[in-house]
């Protein structure tokens, strides 16, 4: 099954069961388009990174891995509801692709509904690789940084993450 696979997600933060997932579609395509959802969201407990911010974390762990050649990263903003418009904003923005990989049953509806091959994918270890409960680690000074990628921990405390996400919890 060699071909372009596209992978959904929001990624806030990339996480090791991210990489793991990523990982394992390249098992199974020889390239991946990693699409990073609700791009035009940043600050906010939920998605408290901007688009640029994610693409550069995600960058960095692929450059460590050694996936560069592999993978291409493109931003997808959400349409606001609108599921309608969201499968022909996917593919006006992305170049092709053979198939689908997402474990959300409204993405794979979707993208089923738009004729596109949807596969899910096997969860790893998914009450610890977990965003949401790594964003209140973060917030709340947690133990965090074994659940991300040593280039994303580093980068999110570059970047002043750590801070930005306490003060975004307080104000939520």
């Amino acid at each position: 099954m060699a071909g372009r696979g596209l992978y959904i997600g929001r990624f806030q933060p990339f996480h090791l069961g991210h990489l793991h997932a990523l990982k394992w579609i390249l098992d199974r395509e020889e390239e991946v388009i990693i699409a990073i959802g609700s791009a035009q969201y940043s600050h906010s407990p939920y998605n408290p990174f901007t688009l640029g911010e994610r693409v550069e974390m995600i960058w960095r762990v692929l450059k460590d891995e050694e996936l560069t050649d592999r993978c291409i990263i493109v931003g997808v903003p959400d349409t606001n509801g609108i599921h309608s418009l969201w499968t022909s904003l996917l593919k006006s923005f992305l170049p092709t692709f053979t198939r689908a990989y997402t474990n959300d049953p409204l993405s794979a509806l979707l993208l089923r509904e738009s004729g596109v091959e949807v596969k899910g994918i096997p969860f790893f270890k998914r009450e610890i690789y977990e965003a949401t409960r790594i964003r209140r680690l973060i917030a709340e000074g947690g133990a965090w940084e074994e659940l991300v990628h040593p280039r994303v921990a580093e980068y999110i405390k570059e970047i002043g993450g750590v801070e930005r996400l306490r003060k975004l919890f307080k104000l939520s």
